[in-house]
């Protein structure tokens, strides 16, 4: 039976397990997805596959460079419970995903997950996470990574413990300025470098938004436009890196701080462990309740 790519997304999707695990199993059972499933519960994965619905908030985000500096890679991983993302077994596993996502060419997730954990093995990053979950017994995901290759600048890193991560690629300057302007995004989480790279339609959906609030105060629509005008200034300030107020001096902007060092900013990242992630909120009551009940 031909293994078609929508058979390996099904069995991926029933599993949680990784493409090229998926692909092997239906190989070697001639495309029955059914006893596909069954071999990998008698290999463990299927301990993995269970723990897959349950929300990966935690985690660290883990940063690594090459030897001379010019290239780096930031990953986030996540687990389900801050003791976990302690524990060293799943940090040096972050850690060795954030080197792999560094050495390698992968443009996806999915592709990461699929490459070597280490060069020379077998054992694949999601073989890992896979193994570690049965391990450890909480659900983990490699949910996003950003690799940094220097151009005209030079690469710099800043950790807030495990939990944020950035890195920010600087022109001009010095080691203390850079290490000043990532610990700055760090603390200030800005969207965008200028307001130039703020996309049109983010604006004009704050415009639209604060005209709308601006027109309920009943006040001529010149007054309106000003009002809105002001609020939109506000508002590019607040979310770019060269608008917003420098943490360590509020007195001047980062971009007057920049200016003033001949510097400029080339390219960020910053990431934020479980940022964007809902995370379920558990009532106890509730659940002994509906035990009860049941």
């Amino acid at each position: 039976m031909a293994i078609t790519a929508s058979l390996v997304k099904e069995l991926r999707e029933r599993t949680g397990s990784g493409m090229m695990e998926c692909k092997k199993a239906l190989v070697e059972t001639n495309g029955d997805i059914e006893a596909a499933i069954d071999m990998m519960r008698k290999s463990g994965q299927a301990k993995a596959a269970k723990k897959a619905g349950r929300t990966a908030a935690d985690g660290v985000i883990s940063i690594c460079f090459n030897e001379d500096g010019s290239r780096a890679a930031m990953v986030e991983v996540n687990c389900e419970t801050d003791f976990v993302a302690k524990d060293d077994n799943f940090t040096s596993f972050a850690k060795a995903v954030a080197e792999r996502a560094l050495v390698s060419d992968v443009k996806t997730v999915e592709e990461l997950l699929d490459s070597p954990l280490h060069d020379g093995e077998e054992t694949t990053v999601n073989t890992a996470r896979e193994a570690l979950i049965s391990k450890i017994g909480e659900n983990m995901n490699v949910r996003r990574f950003q690799r940094f290759q220097a151009g005209a600048g030079t690469l710099t890193s800043y950790s807030h413990g495990v939990r944020i991560g950035v890195i920010v690629e600087l022109e001009g300057g010095n080691d203390t300025l850079a290490k000043d302007i990532a610990m700055h995004i760090a603390a200030s989480s800005p969207l965008c470098i200028s307001e130039q790279d703020v996309p049109a339609e983010t604006l004009e959906k704050e415009r639209s938004i604060f005209k709308a609030q601006a027109l309920e105060s009943g006040k001529p629509e010149n007054i309106v436009e000003k009002m809105v005008d002001g609020r939109v200034r506000k508002y590019l300030a607040e979310i770019t890196l060269l608008g917003q107020q420098f943490v360590r001096d509020p007195e001047i902007s980062v971009g007057k701080l920049l200016a003033d060092a001949g510097a400029r900013v080339v390219a960020f990242c910053r990431f934020e462990v479980g940022e964007g992630i809902e995370k379920k909120q558990e009532n106890f009551a509730d659940e002994v309740m509906a035990q009860i009940k049941s």
